[in-house]
């Protein structure tokens, strides 16, 4: 499948996905212990010409157990609110999260709303009790994790 069909694909299936169980083929649960555990699962944010913000939700042994798609905007901002973020983690029961979004127009520099949104998540998660791990920016070149950029806003 080349990326245009995957696109294609994509700029309808995702708007539908709200809240998806992850496993690995066979079942296994995937673990995360570093960013790039969640390489593959964050690779189609790479292609997709409008910002979309995801949540991956995680429990008490940071194995992901569900992905929620939080919101999608235009080419260059993606509105999100803590309320729609941790929504689906209590739905889903989490222990923790991370969060990641995409740059369409390639950059993984952190935009300073980046930063101020990350810095809210961090407050809401923990007077939930959650905790939030990471907060990934994908773009065609790679990723950025801002908890390796940008660790000084994690207590």
């Amino acid at each position: 499948m080349n990326s245009r069909t995957l696109k294609k694909q994509l700029k309808y299936i995702v708007p539908e996905i709200r809240l998806a169980l992850i496993k690995e083929p066979g079942g296994k649960p995937v673990s995360v212990g570093c960013p790039e555990d969640l390489e593959k699962f964050i690779e189609p944010l790479k292609i997709l010409s409008e910002e979309h913000f995801v949540a991956f939700f995680l429990d008490a042994r940071n194995n992901v157990t569900n992905v929620h798609v939080v919101s999608h905007g235009t080419a260059s901002a993606s509105l999100v609110h803590p309320r729609e973020v941790f929504k689906g983690a209590i739905l889903a029961n989490a222990h923790a999260i991370i969060v990641a979004h995409n740059h369409p127009a390639g950059s993984m520099t952190p935009s300073s709303e980046d930063i101020e949104t990350t810095g809210i998540l961090i407050k809401a998660g923990d007077i939930l009790g959650m905790k939030v791990i990471d907060h990934l920016i994908v773009s065609s070149g790679g990723f950025c994790s801002l908890r390796e950029t940008h660790g000084y806003l994690w207590p």
